[in-house]
């Protein structure tokens, strides 16, 4: 399925319930008494009627499928519930990349993202709240490869460079740890909470 019929075909879920949908296209909840975490994901795999990727996003070829999940603050408003897993570092190759040819600028570019509302927890109403991708230009733009060129530079000028990479990193676009505990040798870009409530304009 191409990128564009996608994102229409997505757009008609907008204000529709999660779990009815997960009852409809036979994706199960819980599995062995545990929340199957890619839940949500399987439901719009379902829906678009593409194969179940095992993969944390799903990679289509031209478009990658992600999803935010929102929460209500005590004021009534919503906010992003957390940041947001772009790609992996590989310090070899963001050192030979600028950004413009960049793996993290590729992944955003391919990103389609289902925004759904989300309770305290998996039982509670889920909603589609809208879908997104990102368009990158003008200000934005510079922000990013500001980000992205701070841990390349980071990579560069240091010989540990790529334990120095720190989640306190970044305007919009933050490099941490990806995996269990602090001990973690990965690294990856993450997309801030503060850039996701731009781009919703919430």
């Amino acid at each position: 399925m191409e990128r564009v019929e996608a994102v229409e075909k997505l757009k008609l879920l907008v204000g529709k319930e999660l779990h009815e949908l997960a009852k409809e296209y036979d994706v199960t909840i819980y599995k062995n008494g545990r929340v199957n975490k890619g839940w949500a994901g399987h439901v719009f795999e379902r829906y678009l009627e593409l194969p179940l990727n095992s993969a944390q996003s799903p990679n289509f070829g031209s478009w990658e499928l992600k999803s935010i999940p929102l929460k209500k603050l005590k004021n009534g408003k919503w906010t992003p519930k957390e940041t947001m897993a772009i790609t992996m570092i590989d310090p070899v190759n963001v050192k030979q990349k600028e950004f413009k040819d960049s793996h993290l600028l590729s992944k955003l570019k391919k990103a389609v993202i289902v925004v759904r509302t989300v309770g305290d927890s998996v039982d509670e109403p889920s909603y589609i709240h809208s879908i997104l991708e990102f368009n990158l230009s003008g200000e934005l733009y510079k922000i990013i490869e500001n980000d992205y060129n701070l841990v390349r530079d980071t990579l560069l000028n240091n010989e540990n460079g790529f334990e120095m990479l720190t989640g306190k990193m970044g305007k919009y676009i933050q490099p941490r740890t990806k995996g269990r505990g602090h001990g973690s040798t990965t690294r990856a870009f993450y997309a801030r909470t503060t850039f996701l409530k731009e781009l919703l304009n919430l």
